[in-house]
């Protein structure tokens, strides 16, 4: 089973732990287990990342869109090693034709994962959109699209700032 993932790159780390358990019993519990697990993200920090760890400690493979080419060099330096990580162990890797990143590239990404999954899951926190290319209107777009919708927000999960 194809799943995508959306959700917010701001995570407080105090719930980590726990949004990471939350996505796991989701995914477990939305995928049949006979069905060959395939994970689709952009990798970007917080749920995404999350996301990803989860799909390969189940014996899944991760698909990566990336939203343009200077997606890493746009992230902070602290951030970079866990997203070289997971990149590492990405079955498959694709590239928009997009030199910068930006709402734009986001809101490409997001459609190509949708166009490629049967299920999105939504690290979310029900706020509505605050712009195109954010977890809410990929949750929007998705639902408008005809693509299921599972919402992960456990308790004691908060965004910063």
């Amino acid at each position: 089973m194809r799943v995508g993932i959306t959700g917010h790159g701001n995570l407080v780390p105090e719930c980590v732990d726990g949004v990471r358990a939350a996505l796991r019993a989701t995914v477990e519990q939305e995928v049949p287990g006979g069905s060959s697990l395939v994970g689709v993200t952009c990798l970007a920090p917080g749920a995404d990342q999350l996301f990803a760890r989860v799909v390969l400690d189940l014996g899944g493979r991760v698909e990566v869109v990336l939203p343009a080419l200077d997606y890493r060099d746009r992230m902070k330096p602290e951030k970079r090693p866990a997203y070289d990580e997971l990149l590492a162990k990405a079955h498959v890797v694709s590239v928009l034709p997009n030199e910068l990143s930006g709402r734009h590239a986001y809101v490409m990404a997001n459609e190509r994962m949708l166009a490629s999954v049967e299920l999105l899951i939504a690290v979310w926190d029900g706020n509505p959109p605050d712009g195109r290319g954010g977890t809410a209107d990929v949750v929007e777009t998705a639902r408008a699209s005809g693509v299921p919708v599972v919402v992960v927000w456990p308790p004691g999960a908060a965004r910063a700032g």
